[in-house]
């Protein structure tokens, strides 16, 4: 090959590589958005009113209070219509400005504390005498994609 054949083949293959590389670092089509927690709830028969009324009231404030910390963007209850055998009857939805570190957990968890005038040991308590009320069948975690 000829000096001129090679020097133009390197050239044409570095203009190549050169717009291969400008196309992989052009921006996403998204960017990452809230976090979301779906828990899934099957209520036990006959404590549906008493399991909303805690929602109402203590799942309520906690979520109320991580709003105000700047860390819950929003919370809702969703009731499943004609929920089939094994679904849930309802589905806790909460949105998270963004995944947070454990000591930011704690720090929250100690005014969620200070809040409900509780502890670790007591909340861990009253969650399994939530149990009477409903049954815990799943959790999933979400990462909204915002598209451009």
């Amino acid at each position: 090959m000829k000096l001129e054949g090679y020097f133009g083949a390197t050239m044409l293959a570095a203009a190549l590589s050169i717009t291969s590389v400008s196309a992989l670092a052009q921006e996403s089509s998204y960017t990452p958005g809230t976090v979301w927690q779906f828990s899934s709830i099957q209520v036990e028969p006959g404590q549906f009113e008493k399991y909303v009324d805690y929602l109402a009231g203590n799942w309520r404030k906690i979520n109320e209070l991580g709003k105000k910390e700047g860390m819950v963007v929003s919370y809702h209850v969703f009731t499943v219509n004609d929920a089939r055998k094994d679904e849930p009857d309802l589905i806790l939805a909460v949105e998270y400005k963004d995944y947070y570190s454990n000591a930011q957990q704690l720090a929250l968890q100690k005014k969620i504390e200070a809040m409900l005038a509780s502890d670790a040991h007591k909340m861990d308590a009253a969650s399994g005498e939530r149990k009477v009320m409903r049954k815990l069948v799943g959790n999933m975690q979400l990462q909204e994609l915002q598209l451009k």
